[in-house]
């Protein structure tokens, strides 16, 4: 049995199209700011802070404010537990749409 499979482990939680889609965006990089996570989304403030919330409340990821240019900024980024979630529903979305 390969590693992946091991692994593989659907997530009611990051499944939800945007919530999964936050994760994507997240899982090839250190961090995001919120405007550029809004923004690739294609959504709401609102919207996006609400799915940032349950992730937040989960533990998936992890929020850090911060000041630039006397503007404040919000970045995102997956903690340990939600890359390792998220690798894991990936993983489990490929073995459904093999077939196994």
């Amino acid at each position: 049995m390969n590693k992946q499979a091991n692994t593989a482990r659907f997530d009611e939680l990051i499944h939800a199209p945007i919530r999964l889609r936050i994760c994507a965006s997240l899982a090839p990089v250190q961090w995001a700011e919120f405007a550029h996570l809004r923004d690739a989304l294609n959504v709401a403030d609102s919207v996006l802070s609400k799915h940032l919330k349950q992730l937040t409340d989960t533990g998936y990821i992890q929020i850090e404010r911060f000041t630039k240019l006397s503007r404040s900024h919000m970045r995102v980024s997956l903690t340990r537990a939600g890359r390792d979630a998220y690798v894991g529903h990936v993983a489990a979305l490929r073995e459904i749409t093999a077939g196994e």
